[in-house]
């Protein structure tokens, strides 16, 4: 049986009913990536366009420099410019229309908009520290 369709099998939909489960399952089953597996495991991933230190546009620029300004130097991405299957697959599997998108442990957390609030508001320091990592930002006075 394929590996995707033994991750998102009945049992899977029976055991976690929601709509975000079923999204996702149907998100594996007509993608040939295999999204939980890019991001299970990592601390920090973005899917965004262009890389970490080249990014290519604002919105994957401005994520960078959130994460950078919290003393993140690296993290996991993924250029979605290099592989339309990531690209496309990424907003089925979230079920959110737009680039960039983050992860922390696995979970995803939202866009570019999303990180910027958590910034302003302080919760991104909280949500760091839950995934185990100081953010910067603690140690400057």
């Amino acid at each position: 049986m394929n590996v995707l369709l033994r991750k998102c099998s009945l049992s899977t939909l029976v055991s976690q009913p929601s709509k975000s489960t079923f999204l996702r399952c149907l998100a594996q089953m007509s993608s040939k990536v295999n999204f939980d597996e890019l991001v299970k495991d990592k601390p920090i991933v973005v899917f965004m366009k262009g890389t970490p230190k080249a990014p290519r546009c604002g919105f994957s620029n401005a994520v960078c420099q959130i994460l950078e300004f919290h003393g993140i130097k690296s993290f996991d991405s993924y250029d979605v410019l290099s592989n339309e299957d990531i690209r496309q697959g990424v907003k089925e599997y979230t079920n959110w229309p737009t680039i960039p998108q983050v992860f922390f442990n696995g979970e995803f957390l939202g866009g570019c908009d999303i990180m910027l609030e958590m910034h302003k508001s302080g919760e991104l320091i909280e949500e760091l520290k839950k995934i185990g990592i100081r953010s910067a930002l603690l140690d400057k006075a």
